[in-house]
């Protein structure tokens, strides 16, 4: 994105021109992620009437589950965009990318408590304690990433150009648009970024490595591998989220040898597939899930 010497004062409409470079085959490439978007959506709304209408699964780790599915039904797209409505959506998108960074969180401490306590998972676990786990994951995503906002709305006044060289308004796509001084935007992005992720990955990490240590203290083999099989589907969201959310998170602050297409499209990626893969995975993966399925077809 060529910088004029032209400056405008907070723009009313921005401009998202998708992939730049990739012009010429945005309509082609618009086809997989259309697929990918309709079966996060189809599917985690199907993965969310099997929790609600089935009883046995509104237990802890499945309303983690409903919650971290609702968070796939979630993409906008536009080329021409209000600047309010931009930054609306920015707020978005990186609060419900925390919140899902917390419920992974929440999961994994869930998982911890039934394989290394088992015995009193069920009271610790209460569903007030999920209810308050939910409300609590959600205040923090919507406070760390509000400031972002503000910092934009207050402090960026004139912007080189209205033109945002990506598919979506995110945090420094955005601010890299202004023509000020965008230091404290830019450290306040890696704080809120190293403070979720930093902290969620830490505990995260703990919280299985503590795991396939009791795991691997079991005298059964079939309870090794029983209890092994229940962290696959955690593990596999798991590692996917937080790889494209590194590449993406590094490659857009100091990935300047990087093309700008192949940062867009793994961004673009690492927001379409985890949604998209969450209903394949736990549907393949979690028992309860299959059983209720197989039932729904066979009745």
């Amino acid at each position: 994105m060529s910088i004029s010497n032209v400056t405008i004062l907070t723009p009313s409409v921005l401009t998202l021109i998708g992939i730049p470079g990739l012009e010429s085959v945005q309509s082609w490439i618009g086809i997989p992620f259309c697929a990918m978007y309709l079966t996060a959506v189809l599917g985690n709304s199907w993965l969310l009437s099997i929790i609600r209408s089935e009883r046995s699964l509104r237990e802890p780790m499945y309303m983690f589950l409903g919650m971290l599915a609702m968070l796939g039904i979630f993409w906008f797209h536009a080329s021409e965009i209000y600047f309010d409505a931009c930054l609306l959506q920015m707020w978005l998108i990186h609060t419900f990318q925390c919140i899902e960074s917390g419920i992974l969180l929440a999961m994994a401490l869930d998982r911890y408590v039934a394989i290394c306590s088992p015995l009193r998972h069920a009271a610790i676990f209460t569903q007030q304690l999920v209810t308050q786990i939910g409300v609590a994951v959600t205040l923090r995503a919507a406070i760390l990433v509000a400031p972002c906002l503000v910092l934009i709305k207050c402090r960026l006044h004139l912007y080189h150009t209205t033109v945002i060289s990506h598919s979506y308004c995110e945090h420094m796509a955005i601010v890299k648009l202004a023509a000020g001084n965008i230091r404290v935007n830019k450290i306040y992005g890696l704080f809120v970024a190293f403070t979720v992720v930093g902290f969620d990955l830490t505990i995260i990490t703990l919280s299985y490595v503590q795991i396939f240590m009791a795991v691997f203290r079991l005298p059964q083999k079939e309870a090794r591998l029983k209890a092994v099989h229940t962290c696959v589907p955690h593990i596999c969201v798991f590692l996917q989220l937080y790889l494209l959310a590194f590449f993406s998170f590094f490659t857009h602050r100091f990935g300047g040898h990087i093309p700008p297409y192949i940062h867009i499209l793994f961004s673009s990626i690492y927001l379409v597939v985890p949604p998209c893969l969450n209903p394949l995975v736990y549907g393949a993966k979690t028992k309860q899930i299959r059983i209720h399925v197989t039932k729904m077809f066979c009745s």
